[in-house]
């Protein structure tokens, strides 16, 4: 009795102290940004941009836009970018915002919710707005990719421009001049003419405008490629840009190759631009009648020493098809205010990683077996991804607006964009179930002509959704196609989809020796890498940078931010580390670690006697299979 007596003095007296408090109501958003229309904007916008000052990464832009009646009015800068997924406009480094119209300043406020927003009321009589600011660009990577370096850089126009609200981009026109530092060369997939210093630019519309960016540099070498696309290379040094032509001969191939694959081209020019570069960021952004590629040294002069970043090319120019004019429905958005849905980015980038490693072997960029073996560390990458018990592909759309690529602590647990490479691995299981249900006669060949080849020239967008995905695979193949992809894509799956090799002719195994395409990509990334031992790979200096979760390396306690100072008492070295694996393998001990975390050091041991374990694909009974025909030139 005297327990209940108690229980309600408490609670009464918990109900008078929240009675009490105070209970605000929430303020209502104020939404005043106008919804796009697909009306024509009554105007053409100037844009004049300096972009000579490099050492200080700064832009200076002047632009002016035609308004047709006082009133409110709203400018925004571009946020949602499409190729990036998500809102990645550079907001931040827009500065110095002055307009003026009629002499006058106009004052400006920013909004509160939509921060690429900005409100003016546009005063009587006034025929355009004289804006002025700078876009001011990264000079250190703590700051974002920096784009402007002292030999090159790398223009988008979302930086150095805004645009009136309540209008589809596509219907608003903009003419845009760009001055360079002196001698320097420019290249965009839009046409421009040089006088003098700057580059005047063909009037477009204001979504062609950001879709085509520059770049510009001191050291530039062009190749033709085709009657329709060039190569074109900027270089921090000269040397790097020697190519050699059985190397620009595969370039070539890759154009060749990828018309034969598609059937059209959806561009008038395409442009590939090129930065081999270690001072500016590297990049890899599609465009319609271009792409924006940024490589370290050595991409022509490191040839023969393994892929590299090779298949950067392959897959951006496969983009100009898939993504540029084929692109899921939730993704097209009218102006770049609106948000992006990435449900289908497993067919816009997914399919898109597929085919840029088939013509990357098709084209000789990348032999057959680096390719063999590039989709070996794929597959076994994602296979051992314990994520997979509890999150479907389908949720990794998300990732580009979710983390913004920042880095994860837990990938193997948390997943990252994985519709990229299992993507991959679920295309190429449909090559093998369209040659297996065909009797060879048909495979994803087909379905690329079907998908993406119809209207040669257009370089608009073309969208579809999901229902026709299936049905283009059904007019090629009768099957349950719809089954298929909800199993892979929508379901939870606990182990990666590799039918694709052992039903095209290979298994995924594990050997003791890395292959070569497995110890360039270490090379590459500057670590060792042992995620199929001991569940880590380990950089410069013994820092750990990655952890596999519950692999031997989580159980006992480690995780990113540690780093490894010794191994069984003497002083960190891949090499020990490996020859430690080794050694338990045959003796059945624990792998003793010293493991510094901070300013704390502490002794550990990893319960590991596997032995080393590097991925490779192994050949399935003899003679051609169907992965064998699918990497074959055409």
């Amino acid at each position: 009795m005297r327990r209940a007596v108690a229980l309600t003095a408490l609670l009464l007296a918990t109900s008078a102290a929240t009675a009490q408090n105070s209970t605000p109501q929430p303020l209502p958003f104020d939404n005043r940004i106008p919804i796009a229309k697909d009306v024509a904007y009554p105007g053409t916008m100037t844009v004049k941009v300096d972009a000579t000052d490099v050492q200080q990464a700064i832009y200076r832009v002047k632009q002016t836009i035609p308004v047709a009646d006082s009133g409110p009015m709203v400018l925004m800068m571009p946020a949602w970018l499409p190729g990036k997924h998500a809102a990645r406009g550079e907001i931040e480094k827009l500065a110095g915002l002055k307009i003026r119209a009629n002499g006058k300043p106009v004052p400006w406020t920013r909004d509160t919710v939509d921060v690429w927003a900005f409100h003016l009321d546009v005063p009587a009589g006034a025929k355009q707005l004289d804006i002025e600011f700078q876009f001011v660009g990264a000079t250190d990577r703590d700051q974002g990719r920096v784009s402007i370096a002292p030999t090159m850089l790398n223009l988008q126009f979302e930086q150095v421009s805004l645009y009136p609200a309540g209008y589809f981009t596509r219907r608003i026109p903009v003419s845009a001049t760009v001055t360079y530092p002196k001698g320097w060369t420019a290249v965009s997939g839009l046409p421009a003419k040089k006088q003098g210093d700057a580059y005047v630019y063909e009037t477009t519309d204001y979504e062609t405008l950001i879709d085509s960016p520059v770049f510009a540099g001191r050291n530039y070498r062009e190749f033709k490629l085709s009657d329709r696309v060039d190569l074109n290379v900027f270089a921090d040094e000269p040397e790097e840009l020697d190519a050699k032509p059985e190397q620009i001969d595969a370039h070539k191939k890759l154009v060749e190759q990828s018309v034969k694959l598609f059937g059209s081209q959806h561009y008038d020019q395409y442009e590939f631009l090129l930065a081999i570069s270690d001072e500016m960021g590297g990049i890899g952004l599609e465009h319609h009648r271009s792409s924006e590629n940024g490589v370290g040294p050595g991409y022509f002069t490191k040839w023969s020493e393994g892929p590299g970043s090779r298949n950067l090319l392959p897959h951006e120019f496969v983009h100009s098809w898939n993504g540029k004019f084929r692109r899921g429905n939730d993704s097209w958005t009218p102006d770049f205010r609106t948000p992006m849905r990435d449900s289908l980015l497993w067919v816009y980038e997914g399919q898109t990683q597929f085919w840029g490693y088939v013509l990357q072997a098709r084209s000789g960029i990348v032999s057959k077996q680096d390719t063999l073996d590039m989709l070996a560390n794929i597959a076994a990458s994602l296979d051992n991804r314990p994520a997979r018990e509890w999150r479907p592909l389908v949720d990794t759309t998300n990732d580009p607006i979710i983390s913004a690529r920042r880095p994860k602590g837990w990938v193997s647990w948390q997943r990252s964009e994985d519709y990229y490479n299992e993507g991959l691995l679920i295309w190429l299981e449909a090559d093998a179930k369209l040659r297996e249900l065909s009797g060879g006669k048909k495979s994803m060949d087909d379905f690329a002509r079907a998908f993406f080849g119809m209207r040669d020239g257009d370089w608009g967008v073309l969208t579809y959704d999901l229902a026709e995905v299936v049905a283009t695979l059904n007019t090629i193949q009768p099957y349950d196609w719809a089954g298929f992809l909800k199993a892979r894509v929508y379901d939870v799956a606990p182990k990666a989809p590799l039918a694709g090799f052992t039903a095209n002719g290979y298994r995924l195994i594990y050997t003791d020796e890395p292959t070569a395409a497995f110890k360039n990509a270490e090379k590459r990334a500057s670590r060792a890498d042992f995620s199929y031992s001991l569940g880590l790979a380990v950089g410069k200096g013994g820092a750990i940078g990655s952890v596999t979760w519950d692999s031997p390396a989580f159980n006992a306690g480690l995780d990113l931010g540690d780093t490894i100072v010794a191994v069984a008492g003497r002083e960190y070295s891949d090499d020990r580390l490996k020859a430690a694996i080794v050694e338990a393998k045959a003796s059945k001990a624990p792998i003793k670690l010293m493991i510094k975390s901070g300013t704390r050091y502490r002794e550990t041991t990893i319960d590991y006697t596997g032995g080393l374990r590097y991925p490779r694909l192994e050949k399935i009974g003899t003679g051609e299979g169907g992965l064998d025909r699918l990497l074959q030139a055409r």
